[in-house]
């Protein structure tokens, strides 16, 4: 796999060659650039909503975080954020409010491992994963949901004991117990993650085909893909 960190190597390797070769400064201002291209968020055309991000803990305190991205407990081995903080587009952040509160009388709260992702990040996700694993990352010439603000990663947590509900499988696993039509697992723990996707699907959210726990919000394709880091979100 070329990931971009490789594509920027090759470009750097030929341009000291052609620069050597044939001392043309125009043939090494064309590869940096390129190699620029390589490492930005694609270009949108149409028309886009405007961007309202909120931070969900500050419209419902009892919304729980545990923003893996942010520690080393990830899949990337390293924190790729530099703050455990959990963002969506206003309407979306609304309508987890909205679950959380239904999720009460079941006994269960919502526990948040990932909202808003700056797209340099999904570009990283891309590079590190192999091939046969992409279906569980975003192609970041076409960005994710995450990077627009409309996408979500979340379970639940018990609201008695505090402690994080058990589902099929675990997050960010790499694997088929990730399907939210996986069979195996007790039945206790489908019971829980269907119920978690019920409950999402009906104010609006459409669970990811590989991840039981990634929901993308409706009307997602509004939004422009976004690199802008949490520090700068106001």
């Amino acid at each position: 796999m070329v990931t971009f960190g490789g594509i920027n190597s090759l470009i750097m390797t030929i341009s000291m060659f052609l620069k050597w070769r044939f001392s043309s400064p125009l043939v090494v201002v064309v590869l940096i650039f390129v190699a620029s291209c390589a490492t930005k968020p694609p270009q949108e055309v149409g028309d886009f909503k405007s961007s309202d991000l909120v931070e969900l803990v500050k419209l419902d305190s009892t919304i729980r975080l545990d923003i893996r991205y942010a520690t080393t407990n990830n899949f990337v081995g390293r924190p790729v954020y530099k703050e455990a903080r959990a963002f969506l587009q206003r309407p979306a952040a609304e309508a987890v409010v909205k679950i959380n509160a239904s999720l009460k009388p079941y006994g269960y709260g919502l526990l948040v491992f990932d909202g808003y992702r700056p797209w340099s990040v999904t570009k990283l996700f891309w590079d590190i994963t192999p091939e046969e694993d992409k279906k569980f990352v975003a192609d970041p010439q076409k960005g994710s949901r995450h990077n627009r603000g409309c996408a979500v990663d979340l379970t639940m947590y018990d609201l008695k004991t505090g402690k994080e509900v058990e589902m099929p499988g675990a997050y960010d696993e790499m694997s088929e117990r990730s399907y939210p039509d996986y069979s195996g697992g007790s039945a206790e723990q489908r019971k829980a993650r269907d119920l978690l996707r019920e409950k999402m699907e009906s104010f609006g959210f459409i669970v990811y085909e590989f991840e039981w726990w990634h929901f993308d919000f409706k009307g997602w394709e509004s939004y422009r893909i976004q690199n802008i880091p949490f520090s700068k979100i106001k």
